[in-house]
């Protein structure tokens, strides 16, 4: 145990990760070892805006892209072309088929990724949000985890889903084209993220 004066508290050297521009304006500047957790319904940009964010997560290091739910299939060929993922392409990795001690192995190599997006959570091994946490996040903790998950109902789906949205502190609700922040570092509640603007136009002209 240890106790902080707010002088101390303030003088702690904790890295911020450096966003600027609109990525700034809708999430701030979290920790950069920070957890992410992105929810939101299909059709809703979810999956254009994780890989638009790992391809700036690239402007800070390198990147694991965890693919579980699609592998490397169809829709997610066409999203790296359409993306133009091969321009961040000595920074960014697709890894597909691996289990939970797979990743541990993977990151405890020399110069692994800086930040691991897993998506998504429903389909890792591991079925609790405690033996995640003791497994990889807490062997971990210089590193950053974007977390993806499906949601049924309005809400992250499954138990496990739910415990790690809790425990992020960067939380991200993609709706109508649209990535709103829920997170702690920005006072901003209506902040957003704008992932396809022609889209985002015409779904919130009809809502």
């Amino acid at each position: 145990m240890r106790a902080y004066s707010p002088s101390e508290i303030e003088n702690l050297n904790i890295p911020e990760l450096p966003l600027d521009g609109e990525w700034e304006a809708a999430f701030g500047r979290p920790s950069r070892f920070e957890r992410w957790f992105i929810d939101g319904e299909s059709a809703s940009g979810k999956s254009t805006f994780v890989m638009l964010l790992g391809k700036k997560l690239c402007d800070y290091g390198r990147v694991d892209y965890v693919s579980l739910e699609e592998g490397a299939n169809l829709s997610f060929k066409k999203r790296i072309k359409r993306l133009g993922m091969k321009d961040v392409a000595g920074k960014f990795k697709v890894v597909t088929g691996l289990t939970v001690a797979d990743l541990v192995a993977r990151l405890e190599r020399p110069k692994s990724a800086n930040f691991v997006i897993i998506d998504s959570v429903q389909y890792l091994d591991v079925r609790s949000f405690d033996r995640l946490k003791k497994e990889l996040f807490d062997r971990f903790p210089r590193k950053s985890f974007i977390l993806v998950s499906q949601v049924y109902k309005g809400r992250p789906k499954g138990k496990m889903a739910d415990d790690i949205r809790f425990d992020c502190g960067v939380k991200i609700h993609t709706k109508g084209y649209r990535a709103y922040c829920q997170g702690r570092y920005t006072d901003d509640a209506e902040a957003y993220f704008t992932i396809w603007e022609e889209g985002a136009a015409k779904y919130y002209l009809t809502e």
